[in-house]
Parts: C-alpha cells; structure tokens; sequence
C-alpha cells in the first residue's frame, strides 16, 4: 500500500508560541519606502520586550532573523526575506524625558525623539529631525547629519543577543566608527537613552524647522527613495564623486539616480529591487572608474533574488 508523501512543515509550525503576532507570507513592499520588495517567509510582531526575549531564547537555531524598522533605509530584494522578519511595534515606540536625558524605545521614529526632547527642553537632538527611521536604525548605524550624530549623544542602550538575554551596553561597548556600530549584527536594540542640555523650547523649535527645510529644499523627500545610497569616503562626499561619475540623472529600468540629490536612487514607479540594486552597483562601478573611489552602500539590501526564491534557495 502506497502512503502519501509527508508535508514540509512550514516554518511557522516550527516557531515557539508567542503573545505577539506570527504572520506567514506578509509583503514587505508595503512597508518598505522604496515600496518594492518581496515577502517575509514569517513576520513577527512582539507583543513586548519579555516576548521577543522568549521567542529569541526558544527559537530553532537554524532559522534567521531579520529586524525591521519602517523600512527608510532598506531594499528589500524582489524574491523576499527568508526565515523571520522581526518588527518592534508600538510596545518598542515609547518616548520618556528623564532629566537632561530622554529614554526611547526602539521603535520610536527619530523625529519623534527630536520633538519629545524639544518638548522637555533638551536641545543636541535636534540632528534626529532630518533622519527618517527609527532610532534603533539609528542606533545600528551611528546615524548621523547636521553636525551630529548619535555617537555624540549616547548614554546607554539595551539589547537582546540571539539568545534572548538581555545586555546594557555603555559607550565603550557600542565601539562607534563613522556610520557603523561594533555590536553584533544579530543582537536586537530595544531601548536608548540619550543625552542633551537644556535650552528654550522655541530655539530648539528653530533649529529644528531650519533642518525640515533644508531637507526638503536638498532632497527628494517626496520621492520613493531609500535615503542616502552611498557612504560617504574619507575625506569625500559620495554625491560629489557620482555627479562627477556622470550619473545624475542615470535609470536603469524603472529606478533613477535623483536630479536633485545624486547619492539618493528613486523609484519612479515602476521599478523592481532588483532595478534600483542594479542601478545602485552601475552607479559604483562608474565611479570606480571615473575616481578610483569603491563607494560602499548605506542603504541596507537584503533579501533574496526572485529566481532564488523560485528555485526555493532562500534557505
């Protein structure tokens, strides 16, 4: 007697219970600013802190994960994300002034954390309001401008590893570089504190509205874009070496280098990830050439092909 042949198990079925919200095959185009991207093979939604700490300790050790912001700095590759995309909720968003210091989960967008320090009378932040993310992003990356940078500004942090135990971190533990952190790729931030001074609210309002309009007068802030592509070289500027490349201007498919910022990429419309990334290596490899300059990528690309994910090599 023939028996049938046994289901793969999903992975789904393999994950730990959570008191959060498991979701199998969930577009991240939707969330992503580039709105291009295929799905996370699982996407988990912690309930709290306690929770992603359990499904971290109790996870089957050979699934990956992925955390994921609001997606401003991210290309998300057309054939998805393999194994399960972590997004902190609104239970990682909260924002509380402490003194001269304000504690903001990790979810928290960094404009939120610019206005709540305002709120508190806390200037030195004020760089936050022209870095669209979240602060743990921020955090990840030393995310800096306008003078600033969250090295400058940081206290402590907290974070889970891949075990799920949690670990503060001081400033000498996060081994800060330009737009770069020594912590471990797969640990997860959950909370920072940063430091300010106190000044007036209305100043602090200035110089928070000052940065709004240079950004919008600088950058294609209404565009589908990424944010900045490229990091800027020691000593130079990334979007000076493309333009001199002869890359303002340049698509690829549906994906454009900006007219008005040259190391933003835009999608049009119509583009694929597969187009912008491709676009993105064009425009690396023209500057290569033109300077001698290997420029490196801000924006963070992950995710498989769309033939890998066909040919099921996502895994």
């Amino acid at each position: 007697m023939m028996t049938a042949p046994k289901m793969k198990e999903s992975l789904i079925d393999r994950l730990p219970t959570v008191r959060g919200r498991l979701t199998e095959n969930v577009s991240l185009a939707n969330v992503t600013w580039f709105r291009v991207g295929g799905p996370a093979e699982v996407l988990f939604k912690p309930a709290d802190e306690e929770d992603l700490a359990q499904f971290l300790s109790h996870r089957p050790g050979d699934v990956p994960i992925t955390v994921l912001g609001v997606g401003s700095n991210l290309l998300v590759r057309d054939g998805g994300v393999p194994g399960v995309v972590i997004r902190l909720g609104r239970a990682f968003a909260g924002i509380e002034p402490r003194g001269t210091k304000i504690e903001a989960g990790a979810g928290a967008l960094d404009l939120n954390v610019a206005l709540a320090a305002r709120d508190a009378s806390l200037a030195g932040l004020e760089f936050l309001s022209g870095i669209p993310g979240t602060i743990g992003g921020a955090l990840r990356m030393n995310a800096g401008a306008y003078h600033s940078d969250i090295a400058r500004v940081f206290d402590n942090a907290m974070a889970l590893d891949n075990h799920g135990t949690k670990h503060r971190l001081g400033a000498s533990d996060m081994g800060f570089t330009y737009r770069h952190c020594a912590i471990p790729e797969d640990w997860i931030f959950t909370k920072v504190t940063l430091k300010g001074v106190i000044d007036d609210p209305q100043a602090i309002q200035a110089r928070i509205q000052a940065i709004q309009s240079a950004r919008e007068e600088s950058q294609p802030t209404r565009a589908r874009t990424g944010g900045s592509t490229f990091v800027n070289p020691p000593g130079k500027r990334a979007w000076e070496l493309i333009d001199a490349a002869g890359c303002r201007g340049l698509r690829l498919g549906g994906a454009m280098v900006s007219e008005k910022h040259c190391n933003f990429l835009i999608n049009t419309g119509s583009a694929s990830a597969a187009d912008i990334e491709a676009l993105g290596e064009e425009v690396r490899r023209r500057v290569k050439a033109s300077s001698g300059v290997n420029l490196t990528w801000e924006i963070r690309v992950i995710g498989v092909d769309a033939d890998k994910a066909r040919d099921g090599g996502g895994r």
